[in-house]
């Protein structure tokens, strides 16, 4: 088993030498990809324009991106995928044979265990929402919208998810924080994350208790698992010495790209999002929401991306991890509140004010 892995490795390894040789003038393409593909993009600019657009594609896209994330930690640790950067620096399989040089790239060093990528799941899961999303729209306008035939969408919209789902990997795999297969494995498995999220009805109207009751049980889960193994002499965490060991710039190995770190950023939109959704303010904006239609929401989509751009300057202190780590979680709970409480709130309110006026 140890010698088919130490192959397959090898061809990874070989592979992202050969990326970085061919495209070397492109590795700022590379980092974009990867930077545009982070879930965070996904919190603080899809969610915004998809739920004020259309409110049960919002709560889609949040649901799988979480969900997706945290069976992607799941699957992590009982995977114990190593990542490139440290692999070939590790590894004892060349022997007296000099190992392909990789280079290494500010977004290289994550810390976690690379089996399957996180940003081909996670952007697998959000694009298939949104590609699925477009095309039920368009047959719900059929008759008003005829130019543009269903089967070219089809065509165009699929051709793009695929484009994009090929940069993502090829990316992840140039900057050397994943092998191909674990590329791989990250879009399949995203992709089945979001189509079983199209079955799922309770998530457009579950009640706070139940976003609650989900939130504490997928972190008792994952605090659960990890002690046990803890107990049984299995560290979990050993993927962290792997990256402060190997990674060549040691500022490059940053505590936000840790396992704990990504569950309470996660849980923290999940808790937020289902606060939101149940509270005062988001029933008294939806009323306007309805009369108003289009410039209301233009005007949610652009305060909402305003104002969460500005609040994701804020980088929690990474010297503490305790605080950092509930620092995350606030920060994270307070996205899904702005967007959808208390931004359309405070604009329905601003709206209703004038129309006083006005009479």
């Amino acid at each position: 088993m140890e010698a088919n892995m130490n192959l397959l490795h090898d061809a990874g390894i070989r592979t992202t030498h050969w990326l970085q040789q061919r495209f070397q003038g492109s590795q700022d393409w590379f980092l974009f990809i990867s930077y545009a593909a982070d879930l965070r993009n996904a919190f603080f600019v899809l969610f915004p324009i998809w739920f004020h657009f259309s409110e049960a594609v919002g709560i889609r896209l949040i649901w799988v991106a979480v969900i997706g994330d945290w069976l992607n930690l799941v699957f992590k640790w009982i995977l114990f995928g190593e990542r490139p950067y440290w692999w070939v620096l590790d590894t004892d399989y060349y022997g007296n044979n000099s190992a392909p040089e990789i280079q290494q790239f500010p977004l290289t060093c994550e810390t976690g265990p690379g089996s399957p990528s996180g940003h081909a799941m996670g952007a697998a899961g959000v694009y298939y929402v949104m590609v699925t999303a477009l095309l039920s729209c368009k047959l719900a306008l059929a008759p008003t919208w005829p130019l543009v035939p269903h089967r070219v969408l089809w065509t165009v919209l699929w051709i793009g998810f695929w484009v994009v789902q090929v940069c993502v990997c090829m990316s992840r795999v140039f900057i050397a924080a994943h092998f191909p297969h674990q590329v791989i494995a990250g879009v399949f498995s995203g992709m089945a994350v979001a189509k079983t999220f199209q079955h799922v009805r309770f998530i457009y109207h579950a009640s706070f208790h139940r976003y609650l009751g989900i939130t504490l049980f997928l972190f008792s889960f994952t605090l659960g698992f990890y002690l046990l193994l803890w107990t049984f002499g299995v560290d979990l965490l050993w993927t962290l010495e792997k990256a402060q060991k190997w990674c060549s710039h040691p500022e490059w190995v940053h505590i936000d790209t840790t396992p704990f770190a990504s569950l309470l950023r996660n849980l923290g939109i999940l808790f937020g999002l289902g606060l939101a959704l149940n509270s005062h303010m988001y029933q008294e904006s939806s009323r306007l929401k309805q009369g108003q239609q289009l410039p209301f929401r233009l005007g949610c989509i652009a305060a909402s991306l305003l104002i969460l751009h500005i609040f994701d300057a804020f980088k929690p202190p990474s010297h503490m991890q305790l605080l950092f780590y509930a620092l995350s979680f606030c920060k994270s709970a307070a996205v899904p509140l702005a967007t959808v409480g208390l931004i359309p709130y405070c604009l329905s309110q601003l709206l209703g004010t004038q129309d006083k006026k006005a009479a």
